[in-house]
């Protein structure tokens, strides 16, 4: 598998991998996939602010992809990041996440910023929370029945990990 930085041309198979956890799952709180141009835009966002933007490529096709992005706008947030990591169907359980975030996660402490958060969709989450436990996230909180989705109320599980400094 190869971790690399994701390119423009990256965008469709990054969409379709992001389309399908928006239509099936409860990681991502959209509920209408994004456009690819929507995607675009979203990619020029988080390069454009100097965030890490990856993708685990395997036998030339992308099975997914992680990135850190701004936490909020207010300057005092300025060394805080989220982190956001999706991996398609078929790859899920093989490695392309934990890849992926593992150098998402050196990038931005190369950066110099300090904490990485994760919000994650549903409490009953288990693959994203315990990935995200196993690269040294903890718990900060939950936020329950904030999400309505798939006729249904979802929690927000927070995670908090301290970056290098």
């Amino acid at each position: 598998m190869i971790i690399r930085a994701c390119g423009p041309a990256d965008l469709p198979r990054v969409q379709a991998i992001y389309a399908h956890h928006v239509l099936t799952g409860l990681g991502s709180f959209e509920e209408i996939p994004p456009s690819l141009d929507d995607m675009h835009a979203r990619y020029e966002r988080i390069i454009g602010g100097g965030y890490p933007f990856v993708v685990a490529e395997r036998d030339g096709d992308i099975v997914g992809y992680a990135y850190a992005s701004e936490y909020r706008p207010r300057s005092a947030y300025r060394f805080t990041c989220e982190s956001s990591v999706y991996v398609a169907p078929l790859a899920q359980r093989g490695g392309a996440g934990r890849a992926a975030m593992l150098e998402v996660i050196a990038a931005c402490e190369r950066r110099g910023l300090r904490q990485m958060l994760a919000v994650i969709g549903d409490s009953a989450n288990a693959a994203s929370i315990g990935l995200h436990a196993a690269l040294g996230f903890t718990p900060a909180g939950v936020f329950r029945n904030v999400g309505f989705k798939f006729g249904r109320w979802v929690d927000v599980v927070l995670m908090q990990r301290g970056l290098r400094q």
